[in-house]
This record gives structure tokens, C-alpha cells and sequence, in this order.
């Protein structure tokens, strides 16, 4: 199988050069080596141990910091609200 990294990068709105580009379809054909060797799973249906029955922990709503005493930590606020600084480039 072959991964089109130039294609999945389009997709995923990746800008990449070739250098990278040459770097990614190296690492996606070493996941793939590695995926093709994972053994196959017996095909009867069961894929959870019966025997070892999961539990959900008891919701308990416990007491918690209030709204100024959370924001008495935060470096900057506004409205009532903790300022982040912005992460995302506009335009992708």
C-alpha cells in the first residue's frame, strides 16, 4: 500500500515542502510495515475478556475552586474569563 502524502496533506491543509514531503512518506511506509505485522485478531466475535467485567467509577460531585478564585491565578482576564494568547494562523 502507498500513502500519497501530497494528497493527505492537501486534505488535511498541510503546506509542505519536498524535503518534508520526502521525510513523512518515509515515516507513513515505516508505520505501514509495522501495522502489516500486527497479528490478526481471532474473528469470533469477542474481542472483550468476559471474565474481566470493566466498571464505571461512581460519579461523585465533589466541592470546587469558584469563579475568583480561579480567575485570582490567571495572568490576564477579561469579562470574566481567562485571555490565552491565540494559536490558530487566520485563513487556513
Amino acid at each position: 500500500m502507498k500513502i500519497d502524502v501530497r494528497h493527505t496533506a492537501k486534505l488535511a491543509k498541510l503546506w509542505l515542502n519536498e524535503n518534508e514531503i520526502a521525510d513523512f512518506e518515509k515515516q507513513m511506509n515505516e508505520i505501514l510495515r509495522i501495522v502489516e505485522t500486527l497479528p490478526e485478531l481471532p474473528d469470533d466475535g469477542f474481542l472483550l475478556d468476559p471474565e474481566n467485567v470493566m466498571s464505571l467509577r461512581p460519579d461523585i460531585v465533589e466541592p470546587s475552586l469558584s469563579r475568583s478564585e480561579l480567575l485570582a491565578n490567571a495572568p490576564q482576564k477579561q469579562a470574566g474569563c481567562i485571555v490565552v494568547p491565540k494559536t490558530l494562523k487566520e485563513g487556513i
